[in-house]
């Protein structure tokens, strides 16, 4: 049994603290966040994340997995410490360090034993270094450490699986001894284990989320060119993932990413090209497109309503993607703030973040299921393909609008089957002038 610290219970850190501990750990997991903590303390999660208040009860309860705000009780007898705070997005898309650099700070200051420490936070390419000089520069007295880069690949609605089945470890470090006592963490995963130097890692999180975040516009400007010319981009996608080097994962148009880690992560990849004078156009490509589907989205109602003025308008999801609550970035408050902007009221419900839209879409009202809400709406926009509305009973949805409009922007329905219940429907890319 490995003690391990880890600081941060947010997303990351707490998916992280409760997996370590499942696999046998004694894990403190800390946050400056005392309400944070005192919740969970109290079985209550700060995220929603399937499947992760079961696994953080069990390993509590068998007295593997503990809270803290002490640093001082959180370092005591580590042999390992995580970072895994927050690192958002700045204006100019640099990311914002202040609070690895605090917890970097605290570890120098309360540290009594030797320890590796590991970036688990995405951060930019040389961190790593910074960390270290600000630890070396802080500690009271000189007591041995290390860092290493330990990057995650975590996707939320999925993260306890991700983490229990990955498809790769990443590890760089400066020490090759402590880069081998992190891999015997994760030898119980058994997945393959990359070992190489501090950059290089940090370097390999930014460019997967970005491949993805790329794969992911590229389908969606081929859907605004299948619109046109008339093709279907479900079965242009389907022909394209049969090829081995393409694959069908991250093909599927819509409106785009969203979330706490493609915008954040792109944005701050372009960032530190241009510092470096190089000029990211592929990356900024990449984010322009993702924008413009929210655009499109709010134009291809206008065109379908004749006017967005004294319409009513009902989002059918408002969480980025299924499975989580994050509405960090989420397509619907884009969408939302574009229909409202058009002199449109607008209507949400979410199987999930409802309690996150009230803080963060005031404009919208939010009803409590998907029939209430479309009742007497001039329209529907698909925004999240939450299972649930798979499988809603369209022959009602359809009798409780004024207008049978439905913008499917997950392409989630069968357009001939759509047509024939009388809707009149439009998907992303079907080949049905969606976004004219």
């Amino acid at each position: 049994m490995k003690r391990i610290c880890v600081v941060g219970v947010g997303y990351v850190g707490l998916v992280t603290s409760a997996c370590f501990a499942d696999l046998g750990n004694h894990i403190v997991a800390l946050d400056i966040d005392q309400k944070r903590v005192d919740g969970l303390k109290n079985n209550i999660m700060p995220i929603y994340e399937p499947g992760l208040d079961e696994l953080v009860k069990r390993n509590v309860k068998a007295g593997r997995l503990h809270f803290t705000t002490s640093y001082a009780e959180a370092l005591n007898g580590a042999e390992f410490v995580f970072i895994s705070v927050g690192t958002p997005s700045a204006v100019n898309g640099e990311a914002d360090l202040q609070y690895v650099a605090a917890a970097a700070r605290s570890i120098a200051e309360n540290m009594t034993s030797p320890l590796v420490v590991i970036n688990k936070s995405t951060v930019p390419v040389g961190t790593g270094d910074w960390v270290a000089d600000i630890i070396t520069r802080t500690q009271p007295k000189p007591i041995p450490f290390s860092v290493v880069s330990c990057p995650e690949f975590l996707r939320e609605g999925a993260a306890i699986s991700d983490f229990m089945q990955p498809h790769r470890t990443v590890l760089g470090s400066l020490n090759r001894e402590a880069a081998e006592k992190v891999a015997q963490l994760h030898l119980p995963l058994r997945a393959p284990i990359v070992i190489t130097d501090l950059l290089t890692a940090e370097m390999i999180k930014y460019a997967s989320n970005a491949f993805l975040a790329t794969k992911i516009s590229f389908i969606n400007e081929i859907a605004n060119i299948c619109d046109v010319l008339g093709a279907d981009v479900k079965e242009v996608a389907a022909g394209m993932g049969y090829d081995k080097r393409i694959g069908p994962s991250f093909l599927d148009a819509g409106l785009g990413w969203g979330g706490s880690c493609f915008p954040k992560d792109v944005r701050a990849l372009a960032f530190m090209a241009a510092e470096k004078g190089r000029h990211p156009q592929l990356l900024n490509a990449v984010m322009d497109i993702n924008a413009d589907r929210r655009v499109q989205a709010v134009k291809s109602m206008e065109n379908l309503l004749g006017g967005l003025k004294g319409k009513t308008i009902g989002l059918l999801g408002l969480a980025f993607k299924p499975n989580t609550d994050d509405m960090r970035d989420a397509p619907a408050t884009d969408i939302a703030q574009g229909l409202l902007a058009g002199g449109a009221s607008v209507r949400g419900y979410d199987p999930i973040s409802m309690d996150v839209a009230r803080s963060m879409m005031p404009a919208v009202e939010l009803m409590d299921d998907p029939y209430t809400m479309a009742t007497g709406c001039d329209a529907l926009i698909v925004v999240t393909e939450w299972n649930e509305f798979k499988n809603l009973d369209m022959e009602r949805i359809r009798s409780l609008l004024k207008q049978p409009i439905l913008l499917d922007g997950r392409n989630i329905y069968n357009p001939e089957y759509m047509l024939r219940l009388g809707f009149t429907y439009m998907g992303i890319g079907r080949g049905n002038g969606a976004n004219d």
